[in-house]
């Protein structure tokens, strides 16, 4: 009874074919390796989004310590205060620059802070340092 029921489903039917069966596993192929490669471009996105969130904080820090710094009247530059140490901080560096706005100097500068990482310019700052301790 059981094998008549089983001929009787199968009637007209004969399997897949070796073609349909190839036909099937190159789509797969195929899908796979789109899937693969938009994974490949999202986990360098997120290494190029981390690097830079990485050099915005540490040119956001340096910003800070330049204008805290005493104002020196025709600096072209001011040293960095150093880079937190660890894992997510290898291999960048930092240099500050400044320049009067006129000449001769009115006590204000334009401050620009680069941050690099592997001696690549990750990120780039500006910022104003105005001598706050003038007798007038």
């Amino acid at each position: 009874m059981i094998r008549f029921a089983m001929k009787r489903m199968m009637n007209g039917q004969e399997g897949l074919s070796m073609v349909e069966t190839a036909i099937a596993v190159a789509i797969l192929g195929i899908i796979a390796v789109a899937f693969l490669s938009g994974l490949g471009t999202a986990s360098m996105a997120l290494v190029v989004a981390d690097e830079k969130s990485t050099a915005e904080s540490i040119a956001r820090s340096q910003m800070e310590h330049a204008k805290n710094k005493i104002y020196v009247p025709g600096a072209t530059s001011y040293a960095a205060e150093p880079i937190p140490g660890g894992d997510d901080y290898t291999g960048y560096s930092v240099t500050i620059s400044a320049q009067a706005l006129n000449n001769p100097d009115d006590d204000i500068q334009k401050i620009t802070v680069t941050v690099s990482r592997n001696s690549s310019a990750v990120a780039s700052m500006e910022g104003y340092k105005v001598n706050r301790k003038v007798n007038r």
